[in-house]
């Protein structure tokens, strides 16, 4: 039996709850589909020591403060997960769990919704999968040949998994550096970057990093990545100061037992994790032909250029400024619903 929507949301992390938030406020029907079987979108899925780079009332979904977790300035990630599941509870989001979406389909003048457990019609959908699903791996020479184990971020959960290991930790955005300084105290890390480590100001968090995104939209100004690509968490920053996690230059290939450099020194190791970065998820809005030549699904704000029926929400500056973040989605949450009404109005 197919069922119907106005809206269906495709997606239920933070991004599809700030949407459901506003498509409440605005009197729309929707649903909201989830494949996780728990709340808390790819949050549950994040490694055990993994820290929000914000405070807590700065890492808040629209409507609702996230309060602050006792003895961290900075949440850890159960805290998050709780704060998730309060507050699809508390807004009585209709999150439908356990139903994965296969594909979305042009049936004129409604959306078809594909899952693996029935059909959705709607007047619109958006799109909240986030990236987390799909981890990017480079192709580097030598890594079908090397015997150790190779995971990536998205696989990473505790140190204790390396205790007394050789492992090379590759990336140098947030993750790699968090994961590095996670290791250091049990294994022997090499951490290894495209380019030097680059360090944004110790007292920059994710409140400013928020800030600078909106202050670049509104009047121009510099790019976050012009200031630095790491924040410096606090266990970021004391591995750094303490001098466990030099970053080293980019090996040219993997071998059957560890690394070797273009200047042929090699560095055996057990264990290589890849933090290099995910790509959004949206394989499906296939069917709806919305890729350019080059790939990507040009947007204007939210919404597909190709489709105003579908907008993509939280996969990055592309889809509106930190609408990645927890304290960044709102914004374009709410334009995205304000379209969505005037469109079916």
């Amino acid at each position: 039996m197919t069922q119907h929507a106005d809206v269906v949301v495709v997606g239920g992390g933070q991004a599809g709850l700030a949407a459901g938030y506003y498509l409440r406020r605005a009197g729309l029907d929707f649903t909201i589909l989830d494949a996780q079987t728990t709340p808390g979108g790819a949050w549950q899925h994040g490694w055990d020591s993994l820290h929000l780079f914000s405070p807590a009332a700065y890492s808040s979904l629209p409507g609702r403060l996230m309060p602050p977790q006792e003895g961290k300035p900075f949440p850890d990630i159960s805290h998050v997960l709780e704060y998730l599941t309060d507050y699809e509870k508390r807004y009585e989001l209709p999150v439908q769990r356990g139903v994965r979406v296969t594909g979305v389909h042009d049936r004129a003048p409604l959306l078809r919704v594909q899952t693996d457990s029935g059909a959705w019609t709607a007047r619109a959908v958006i799109s909240a999968t986030g990236t987390w699903w799909r981890p990017f791996v480079p192709s580097v020479p030598g890594r079908a040949d090397f015997r150790g184990r190779q995971l990536h971020t998205a696989e990473y959960r505790s140190p204790g998994d390396f205790a007394g290991r050789r492992v090379i930790v590759v990336g140098g955005g947030n993750s790699g550096a968090q994961i590095a300084a996670d290791l250091a105290p049990h294994a022997t890390v090499r951490w290894v970057t495209q380019r030097p480590a680059r360090y944004l100001p110790d007292d920059i968090d994710g409140r400013a990093l928020f800030e600078l995104a909106t202050r670049r939209v509104q009047t121009g100004g510099p790019r976050i990545s012009d200031l630095g690509d790491i924040v410096a968490v606090p266990p970021v920053r004391e591995a750094r100061d303490a001098g466990l996690i030099p970053d080293h230059g980019m090996f040219d290939t993997l071998t059957a037992d560890g690394a070797r450099w273009a200047d042929g020194s090699l560095w055996p190791c057990d264990a290589v994790i890849w933090c290099t970065g995910f790509r959004p998820a949206l394989s499906h809005l296939a069917p709806l032909g919305l890729r350019t030549d080059g790939g990507g699904i040009p947007t204007e704000g939210t919404r597909a250029v190709a489709d105003p029926r579908v907008h993509l929400l939280g996969y990055g500056d592309w889809t509106g400024p930190a609408s990645a973040t927890l304290i960044g989605v709102g914004r374009t949450a709410r334009d995205a619903a304000r379209e969505i009404a005037d469109l079916l109005s």
